[in-house]
């Protein structure tokens, strides 16, 4: 360790993984894990075998949902609620007091406020009788949250998931949702002479057996990989059972020293980072002198179900950095690992640390926990009976589909998700206006199902990466372990990897972090590209023996800019790159790689 003083996490942590390397185009190794990892499947008994299969029929029955799960929170609230008389009386009053003003309301004798609910913010809803109805609708959702939250004695991780199951019944109930008390429906309808409802339905016939049939939309697509999407000049220089290496040509006579590797999430195509040319991260880093290597994940199926963590580390990122290190000759390297690919990487960078590999220049996490304990929604879920079912799910399958996942996101977001699109397409009878990020969004990866249920138990629900109980090789890690400066970027509105989450950096790390907090989500605040309106963020730096703030204060404390964050990367990395040199050569400098063909690869079109 360092020898400044040393910011202390909660704890150490991790799971047993193994070391070595798969590198060019040979067979993975097998892996080594410790026993401390779950243990390779064992022969189940016929009573066994039935409990999964049940399980897995009941799982595909509620979208992955644990029955359970809303069943213990609903028992905790409904047995405290029911010995908790003031609060019942509490309520009491509250519904008499909002029948009261819906009922003046309703005769003219107060006027409805304007809600602050873009559902209802169109002038048609502003008259009666559609604005009595959003204040009822709003005033019952209110309500609920009253009776679902503030019930003393109640778990509150039971109160977060009845507070938030209470907001999803109820939202079904919003008169935005029906053709009857919708007034923009019933002012197309009467329009178009109800045209939107015959399109509407049209389109819902479409989407059903398009999804029956698992079959893309008709048509030319507006958007293609290769064509408009993942364009960026280049070559694949490593194929393995697991990645891609793309390698992308230089458009500058000289270039930094050090590269870099970028890992993205494997829950989806690495292209977020290369969409259109004009808001490529990596089209960005190439300009200003770096050569660029992105990792693309193959997407796995039935034959890929014991694939590990550890597999995706040695398979994934130490492949992938030997290799850049092979094909440029540069002793050490920038990685910048986004989402969960920022969490393999924070565990690839630890032991990489633990033990003297110091090959890493700077590592960069784009909107990655390495601490899941304030990890969001998701946490809503997450529990040991959740990922039970989701375990025996993908025992049968051997995977979990990215149908599986994409259910369980929509939820979280109902009215943009689920609402908001039904009302469009089948109610308004149009169609959004696709453009690249909606694109790549629906490019979803299957997760095999041994990684994915290590995932879940390791780092999601045991956070065990956090606390101490994360093993590589044999040996604990930790994220102290990391030696190389950390610039982390958080986004303000991101429901998967809430920004808080994320500046708990701070409190793992033992060297420099720099945090940016940008505005967006999880996907816009990373697609944040110079010029593109709107965008402000906020940068500040923390030295590895500086005393820590919480979040709150440093936001306090660190003033907003507008513009892209995109700049201060490439300035921050400029701080720690050596003096320009000429361009390597396209994954030639090793005999071990070699171009096996252009940008972007065969991974990435894999279905």
């Amino acid at each position: 360790m360092s020898d400044h003083p040393k910011r202390t996490p909660r704890a150490t942590g991790r799971t047993a993984m193994t070391t070595g390397t798969a590198i060019a185009t040979v067979p993975k190794p097998p892996a080594a894990e410790s026993a401390s990892l779950p243990a390779e499947p064992t022969p189940q008994s016929a009573y066994e075998t039935l409990d999964r299969m049940v399980h897995a029929s009941l799982a595909k029955a509620t979208s992955g949902l644990s029955p359970s799960v809303l069943g213990e929170a609903w028992m905790d609230w409904a047995v405290h609620l029911a010995v908790s008389p003031g609060k019942q009386a509490h309520l009491m009053e509250q519904a008499l007091q909002n029948a009261q003003a819906l009922w003046s309301q309703s005769l003219g004798i107060t006027q409805p406020e304007a809600p602050n609910d873009r559902r209802f913010k169109s002038e048609a809803w502003q008259a009666y009788p559609f604005n009595v109805l959003s204040q009822a609708h709003l005033r019952g959702w209110q309500w609920w949250q009253d009776a679902t939250t503030g019930v003393h004695g109640v778990a509150p991780a039971h109160e977060d998931l009845m507070a938030f199951t209470a907001g999803l019944i109820t939202d079904i109930s919003a008169p935005s949702n029906s053709p009857l008390t919708n007034p923009d429906v019933i002012a197309a309808t009467r329009a178009e002479n109800g045209q939107n409802l015959v399109r509407g339905a049209q389109h819902l016939a479409q989407d059903i057996a398009r999804k029956n049939a698992n079959a893309p939309a008709d048509g030319p697509q507006p958007f293609e990989v290769g064509r408009n999407l993942a364009t960026t000049p280049g070559k694949v220089v490593l194929r393995n059972d697991l990645i891609e290496l793309i390698q992308y040509a230089p458009t500058t006579g000289e270039v930094h020293p050090e590269p870099i590797l970028i890992v993205p999430a494997w829950i989806m195509k690495y292209y977020i980072l290369d969409l259109s040319a004009q808001n490529s991260l990596v089209r960005f880093l190439v300009a200003q002198g770096y050569t660029v290597f992105m990792v693309s994940w193959k997407n796995p199926d039935a034959s890929d179900r014991d694939l590990s963590m550890e597999d995706y580390r040695q398979l994934g990122v130490m492949a992938a950095v030997d290799a850049v290190q092979a094909i440029t000759g540069a002793p050490r390297i920038h990685a910048v690992g986004y989402c969960l690919g920022g969490t393999l990487l924070s565990i690839a960078a630890a032991t990489m640390g633990r033990d003297g590999d110091d090959r890493l220049a700077t590592v960069t996490l784009l909107a990655a926990q390495v601490d899941f304990t304030e990890a969001g929604p998701l946490r809503l879920f997450i529990n040991d009976s959740e990922v039970t079912l989701i375990e025996d799910m993908m025992q049968a399958q051997g995977y979990l589909s990215s149908d599986q996942m994409a259910g369980a996101f929509a939820l979280l977001r109902a009215r943009d998700l689920i609402w908001a699109p039904i009302i469009r397409d089948y109610l308004l009878g149009e169609r959004s206006d696709s453009f690249d990020l909606m694109a790549w969004n629906a490019d979803a990866t299957r997760m095999p199902a041994r990684m994915h249920s290590q995932y879940l138990r390791q780092l999601f629900l045991n956070n065990d990466l956090a606390e101490g109980r994360y093993h590589v090789g044999g040996k604990a890690i930790a994220v102290t372990d990391i030696r190389a400066p950390v610039f982390a970027v958080g986004t303000e509105q991101d429901h998967v990897a809430p920004w808080h989450s994320v500046y708990k950096m701070h409190l793992f790390s033992d060297t420099d972090v720099t945090f940016v907090l940008t505005s967006g989500g999880h996907n816009a605040g990373i697609v944040s590209e110079p010029g593109h309106a709107h965008r402000h963020f906020r940068i500040a730096h923390t030295a590895a023996n500086a005393a820590y703030r919480d979040p709150d204060e440093w936001l306090a404390a660190t003033a907003p800019k507008d513009g892209s964050w995109w700049s201060d990367f490439a300035a921050w990395l400029g701080k720690h790159s050596g003096t320009a040199v000429p361009p390597p050569h396209m994954g030639a400098r090793s005999g071990s790689y070699k171009a096996l063909c252009d940008a972007p690869g065969t991974y990435v079109r894999m279905t």
